[in-house]
């Protein structure tokens, strides 16, 4: 954007005066100027060694130009061009970001529910063996107990990892070096909240960047058009020069005496004939602006598409997400009565086992649904347009 902001400056300053300075030195050999000064001080012969210089200011001012006018008239859209694709890549940013940051949030909240389940089976484990030390149950409940437990901690070791893996990518997209130390923080209730959006709002193509975009792109082509269409009006402009002019029959005595002159005019250049190039150039910058109308009408299409889409999956995750919420408690409930029947000696050990499973994966498939739909959340407000890129 700041590139762009000196290309316009550098595109308008035409419009302001051009001065330039000059300096020009020549020996003669024969036929030298200063065989021809007023006066007879010098005269030509063959092989004199007469000295010319010129020193001299020249300033021009664009009275009409058509390179500079598109200029004028390009800027606001070129601006706007680059404002709006500057707002596009903070909310790619904004929605990588937030995608990374849940990934990782959900790798921690996997690493608890395993630390829990670990816990839980550990304590299964010496109930189990307690069980078999006295002669109420025999082996297969302490081994069996021994291959959870031991699967457990390869799953959490694994779950560790990969957090490292994420975190380092949650770094990279957001451009902070992997040295920094980097603390999540979690709050599900509030997520919880965040999670909820209206699914009534009607989608308005004239709020996603990447439809503005393109309206903006046809109007920097139709300004080519216009350049290109009015490419045969002529150039004109102020012009004046001043000059000293020195002449001698020797170097040395070349700056003792000046002959200024000066003037002023305009200058005007007209376009007779260029081999039809502006013509076939009209034609193109017609057909780019035809092409990017297409491009708008099928980029409205793809708009619609993603918003039907990201709806449809912010949907179906909301309903799944409220339905494991409810299978974490009834795992929650079972495991407890099953925990407890087991020492009483009415389930078996088979039976724990199940129901640590099940509380297990109903807690994970809690938090999965949970961060799932936060993303499908990111999905629907970005296809509508909505996607917030201010910090809070």
């Amino acid at each position: 954007q700041q590139i762009n902001e000196r290309d316009i400056r550098i595109g308008l300053s035409d419009w302001l005066p051009q001065v330039n300075g000059s300096g020009q030195y020549q020996h003669y050999f024969k036929g030298s100027p200063a065989s021809n000064t007023t006066g007879g001080a010098t005269t030509g012969t063959t092989g004199r060694n007469d000295e010319f210089s010129l020193l001299g200011l020249q300033a021009s001012q664009v009275i009409y130009n058509n390179d500079v006018l598109q200029a004028a008239k390009a800027a606001r859209y070129s601006r706007d061009y680059y404002k709006e694709n500057y707002l596009s890549s903070q909310i790619n940013v904004v929605s990588d970001v937030s995608k990374a940051f849940f990934d990782v949030l959900l790798s921690q909240k996997q690493l608890d529910i395993l630390n829990e389940d670990i816990t839980r089976l550990q304590r299964s484990l010496k109930d189990a063996y307690n069980r078999y030390q006295a002669g109420v149950s025999d082996k297969i409940d302490y081994k069996q107990a021994t291959i959870s437990l031991n699967n457990s901690v390869a799953s959490r070791k694994q779950t560790a990892e990969a957090i490292n893996a994420k975190l380092a990518y949650l770094k990279q997209v957001m451009g902070i070096t992997a040295s920094h130390n980097l603390v999540l923080s979690f709050d599900s209730t509030r997520y919880e909240q965040e999670a909820v959006i209206d699914t009534n709002q009607h989608l308005d193509v004239n709020n996603r960047v990447e439809y503005r975009l393109l309206r903006t792109k046809k109007n920097l082509e139709v300004v080519n058009v216009n350049y290109y269409r009015y490419g045969f009006l002529p150039s004109l402009s102020a012009v004046g020069s001043y000059n000293w002019i020195y002449l001698s029959d020797r170097l040395g005595n070349l700056y003792n005496n000046s002959f200024p002159s000066a003037y002023a005019g305009l200058s005007l250049s007209l376009p007779i004939f260029q081999g039809t190039k502006r013509l076939q150039n009209l034609a193109k910058a017609r057909l780019q602006v035809t092409r990017t109308d297409l491009d708008v009408e099928n980029t409205a299409n793809t708009i619609n598409t993603e918003y039907v889409q990201a709806l449809a999956g912010y949907k179906g995750n909301f309903t799944s997400w409220q339905l494991i919420k409810q299978n974490v408690d009834l795992a929650k409930d079972v495991y407890k009565v099953v925990s407890l029947q087991y020492r009483e000696g009415v389930k078996t050990y088979l039976d724990v086992i199940v129901a640590q499973s099940d509380l297990r994966t109903a807690e994970l498939n809690y938090y999965n649904a949970l961060f799932q739909l936060l993303s499908a959340k990111i999905d629907l407000e970005k296809s509508l347009g909505t996607l917030s890129v201010q910090s809070n």
